[in-house]
């Protein structure tokens, strides 16, 4: 039944933050629903009745002259809200060896907070566009500074999604969006056996997020995205699959209640260990959160 919330204090693994006012973000331009400022008072109003316990920032896709202002900007936010305990920033892991420099200077600008980095992968026409070799090199250069992998991409991206995992052994992978399977058509296959392929490699995890916006409008049912929430949780198990809750980019397909509410029904059927491990520990452990 739709209504329910976690009675215990979540992780919320995905959450962007931006302010169009202050920052150039070219992929806003035209987006009504989004092109405006989004902080934490509009996130606390939004998960007003769900106590949050701690955020990951995700990269916004923000002008690349910006990415490391990007990162200084929601250190000092952290400074300011201990809820905010880790940072996927993006960095030019297309430049191999030479991205190494990047990374060095963004990890020292909060080398605590700073977890992970996310390459957004998702828009590029190329569908092997993560597996040319100087990419694969930039990814196999994260294990040296501490640094995980956000992997954001649409679903006819992930045999090369898959690939690139099984090249850098070393490093560790996140899932984006279930992979953006094609939800709003119906679509199942061939994402269903390429995510028990990725499932398959040990070196990566499944974020449960950013479902209800790959439905395309707010006229989804729980029964449109059912199948592929529980693919994913019966792929990647109990151990490696993260909520996320992808404020704001999830208004285009839902408030943020409806979508943990859905979430929350679609899981019923997990102990309670599971549904804790869901909800706040396995992004503890994943984005080493406290550390």
């Amino acid at each position: 039944m739709i209504g329910a919330m976690p009675d215990f204090p979540i992780i919320d693994s995905h959450v962007h933050l931006w302010d169009p006012s202050l920052h150039e973000i070219p992929w806003l331009h035209g987006n009504d629903r989004l092109n405006h400022a989004f902080g934490l008072p509009e996130y606390d109003a939004a998960t007003a009745g769900l106590t949050v316990e701690a955020m990951v920032y995700l990269e916004i896709d923000i002008a690349a002259p910006y990415k490391l202002i990007e990162a200084q900007h929601v250190s000092r936010l952290a400074d300011g809200d201990p809820r905010l305990q880790g940072i996927v920033a993006s960095a030019p892991l297309e430049y191999g060896a030479q991205a190494r420099e990047f990374l060095k200077a963004l990890v020292a600008t909060d080398p605590a907070r700073i977890k992970g980095i996310r390459r957004l992968i998702q828009g590029e026409a190329d569908l092997r566009f993560c597996v040319a070799d100087r990419f694969v090199e930039g990814v196999r250069l994260l294990p040296e500074f501490g640094l995980s992998f956000d992997i954001c991409i649409r679903h006819p991206q992930l045999p090369a999604a898959i690939e690139l995992v099984g090249r850098c052994p070393e490093t560790s992978f996140i899932l984006d969006h279930i992979g953006k399977p094609g939800v709003k058509d119906g679509m199942l296959d061939p994402w269903r056996a390429q995510i028990d392929e990725l499932a398959s490699l040990p070196n990566v995890t499944c974020k449960v997020s950013g479902v209800t916006t790959e439905a395309g409008s707010e006229r989804w049912t729980i029964d449109d995205i059912a199948p592929y929430v529980h693919h994913v949780l019966a792929a990647f198990g109990e151990d490696r699959v993260v909520y996320g809750g992808d404020w704001p980019v999830v208004l285009l397909g839902a408030s943020y209640r409806r979508w943990v509410e859905t979430l929350d029904a679609l899981t019923t059927h997990l102990s309670p260990e599971a549904k804790r491990k869901l909800w706040a520990g396995n992004a503890k452990r994943f984005y080493r959160l406290g550390d």
